[in-house]
């Protein structure tokens, strides 16, 4: 299956680099004051940053490993076995890229929890397709909200893309259907399915979200060759339970962070590789349509390092 997106240039690394400056204040502080006397305190510095449970106790107990063996002592080298465990942890993620069918439509289906900015992350991988010279479509299978319908449509336009929508209430597997249906006629190269925002905790909800797949995979050999669960990095811990959830309903492929900004600990990027093995494969960096860039995970583990 082919690749979309090259990594590299300097415009997408310089997005990145921006989030790291401005998401991992907590990180540091974490691994700052790593020595003989706060090693005892790392697991909670971890946590504070936002590492998650099984991230931390994996790190905390891979350097106490090394201290007692006498592989590591002192500051500087509790600090570099710390930050080579973290970018061991994290190098799957650095071979994720989002898949192309090797031919015919390529279909991603997008799903969140309410508020997580899907439809922005949405359009602003539509406008990253749209400069790699492919051809899109957004597809509207929230049919609960004429709100987020118009939202998407606003946004097809900005981009250049082909919009579809289906009637208010209506089956969103059925939209998806009819959209992928339009898609192979009209010859449009990635299909991008936004589904309505769902509680993970809503079983209707996402019962409905399986049969969307369902249909997804029946209609169109290989799709959805992506199911991108997206984030907002904001909000911690709750994000395991998201994925735990929205995981168990249908296969995710990939996760896209959005909300990498000041007010987010970006020790959750090593919680979630760390827990679900499941990459981060996008992160949204600001409010423009370019501010979706590539997870870098050697840029991540040097912003946490830095002096």
């Amino acid at each position: 299956m082919a690749r979309l997106f090259k990594r590299g240039g300097e415009k997408k690394k310089g997005l990145w680099r921006r989030a790291v400056d401005l998401a991992l204040t907590d990180v540091r502080v974490a691994v700052g004051g790593v020595d003989h006397e706060s090693l005892e305190s790392l697991e909670e510095r971890l946590l504070t940053a936002d590492f998650g449970v099984e991230a931390t106790l994996r790190l905390v107990d891979h350097v106490d490993s090394l201290a007692r063996r006498g592989k590591v002592s002192g500051g500087p080298e509790f600090r570099l076995a710390l930050r080579d465990e973290i970018l061991r942890i994290l190098e799957p993620a650095g071979s994720a890229f989002l898949q192309l069918a090797e031919e015919g439509t390529t279909v991603y289906l997008i799903v969140g929890v309410n508020g997580v900015g899907k439809t922005t992350s949405v359009a602003k991988l539509a406008h990253r397709i749209r400069g790699e010279g492919h051809s899109v479509m957004l597809v509207a299978a929230d049919t609960y909200r004429a709100g987020a319908v118009e939202q998407l449509r606003v946004w097809s336009e900005r981009v250049g893309a082909d919009f579809v929508a289906g009637q208010q209430g209506g089956d969103p597997a059925a939209v998806a259907f009819d959209a992928i249906a339009a898609a192979e006629a009209r010859d449009v190269s990635v299909v991008l399915v936004d589904t309505a925002g769902r509680l993970h905790t809503q079983r209707n909800l996402m019962e409905e979200l399986e049969k969307v797949d369902r249909v997804i995979r029946r209609c169109c050999e290989g799709a959805p060759h992506e199911c991108l669960l997206v984030l907002d990095t904001t909000v911690g811990q709750n994000s395991i339970a998201q994925v735990r959830a929205f995981g168990a309903a249908i296969d995710l492929s990939g996760i896209i962070l959005a909300k990498l900004d000041g007010t987010a600990r970006g020790g959750i990027v090593v919680g979630l590789q760390q827990e679900f093995g499941l990459p981060v494969k996008l992160v949204g960096t600001g409010e423009g349509m370019d501010d979706l860039s590539d997870f870098d995970p050697d840029d991540f583990v040097e912003g946490v390092f830095e002096e």
